[in-house]
């Protein structure tokens, strides 16, 4: 990594940021689109055959580009990226990792590969080139609501698993350690203390489960990050007082770094990095503090290799008004997402056990390629419920072996025995799919078998 190059790239995010007017975003972001549209129209046949009639002068008539989707971009892969890559070996080679246990090193050297269910319940893959990789942390240093003065940053990040994005976070003055998601509270702050952990970056519910150990921790962190789940207001200001810091929020998404927090805490929208349109449910601009998006179209500017362009995602967000830290980026007041539970088992010693549902959808799309949508159930005696919905014409034999063998296995591996059992049906979705519950825990006190 170029320090030269993270030191530039960090003050040109702090100029846009906090010095950019409206025009200016605009501007900006119309330079971004017309070059991203230069790349797809040179190198992208997907893209090449899906404009070729369009011209577009400018944002209004690049909001009238057809958009796409996750199941879009995944059938059309071979044709929409720029580099040549192919699905089916992307496919192959991110689910050996998943199920090696192996999440660093570079597809031929050059592509960091991410493997997603999202929140829709097919498999999705997200490649980005190590030349982008290598210039995040600027961004993380730009854009992360941690003010310089704590330097050095002492970062402790909790995550599913610890990949080679972050592995490129190499910057002097930056200390960044890892612990699973899956680890004890208890050692959890056994590694805040020994470390002395200054920035603590979590999701929420993992969050919650440390709150009866806060009295544990000497020497407080002086920023705690919550990602990868809402995080409601009053949650929110729940951790504030229990850890005694501000708690600032990170909107990533596999689709790009869609939100970030400025140094008063609010979260706003990356808008030099991502294109973000947000329409209410008439199809009309979403543009008044308050007023919640019903759809959500997002443009990663940065990633040409695997250009997504007028995106729909599932998210809803609202937004929130001006913010006293002067930046003309939009501001969010809340993004609603999917709250799914988090399931709690019994071990084999008696200890409470959480299994978090980032980790459990891996192990489902990791089981079979033609799983289209899935639902589980932590019901009250511990059973784990399965349904999965398949794509249509496709055989459910393959899955229905594999499914449970590997749920016992990965359960088994936390002390965890609970009985699975996997069936095969049509999941239905709310016209809304916001609503939809992916991940549901009948009781809150549940013991395994």
């Amino acid at each position: 990594m170029n320090p030269f190059r993270s030191l530039a790239d960090y003050v040109t995010l702090q100029r846009r940021f906090y010095g950019y007017t409206r025009e200016n975003i605009h501007q900006q972001q119309w330079r971004a689109v017309e070059a991203l549209l230069a790349v797809v129209r040179e190198k992208s046949p997907f893209y090449q055959d899906r404009y070729r009639d369009r011209e577009v002068r400018s944002l209004a008539e690049f909001a009238q580009l057809p958009t796409i989707n996750k199941a879009v971009m995944m059938e059309n892969f071979d044709r929409l990226n720029t580099a040549g890559l192919k699905k089916d070996e992307l496919v192959k080679y991110a689910v050996e990792k998943e199920l090696a246990g192996d999440y660093l090193g570079y597809y031929a050297g050059e592509y960091v590969v991410g493997l997603s269910s999202g929140t829709s319940g097919a498999k999705g893959i997200y490649v980005t080139p190590k030349s982008l990789t290598e210039r995040l942390p600027a961004v993380f240093l730009a854009r992360g609501g941690i003010p310089l003065r704590l330097l050095p940053f002492r970062i402790l990040f909790l995550l599913r698993v610890f990949s080679q994005g972050f592995a490129d976070i190499r910057v002097p003055l930056i200390s960044l350690a890892y612990m699973s998601t899956m680890s004890d509270p208890k050692e959890i702050v056994e590694r805040v203390n020994a470390d002395r952990i200054n920035v603590l970056m979590a999701p929420p519910s993992l969050l919650r489960l440390l709150l009866p150990h806060v009295e544990e921790i000497r020497v407080m962190p002086k920023r705690v990050v919550s990602y990868a789940e809402v995080l409601e207001r009053e949650e929110k200001e729940r951790l504030q007082r229990a850890f005694g810091c501000p708690v600032v929020e990170i909107y990533q998404a596999s689709e790009g770094p869609i939100g970030s927090a400025c140094r008063r805490g609010t979260l706003h929208l990356n808008e030099d990095l991502v294109y973000v349109e947000l329409f209410n449910e008439g199809g009309d601009p979403v543009t008044e503090p308050g007023e919640t998006a019903r759809r959500m179209i997002v443009t990663n500017l940065l990633n040409t290799v695997q250009p997504l362009i007028r995106y729909e995602m599932n998210d809803l967000v609202e937004l929130g008004g001006p913010c006293p830290c002067g930046s003309r980026f939009r501001s969010i007041a809340k993004v609603i997402g999917r709250n799914d539970d988090v399931f709690v088992f019994r071990t084999r010693e008696g200890m409470t056990r959480p299994v978090f549902p980032d980790l459990i959808s891996r192990w489902i799309i990791t089981s079979g390629d033609a799983i289209r949508e899935f639902r589980v159930v932590q019901e009250r005696d511990g059973t784990v419920a399965i349904t999965i919905e398949v794509e249509e014409g496709a055989d459910p034999d393959p899955i229905r072996a594999a499914l449970p063998g590997r749920f016992r296995t990965e359960l088994s591996a936390f002390g965890i025995a609970a009985p699975v059992q996997v069936r095969f049906e049509r999941i239905p979705l709310p016209p809304d799919n916001r609503k939809f519950k992916r991940f549901v825990r009948e009781d809150a006190a549940t013991s395994a078998q």
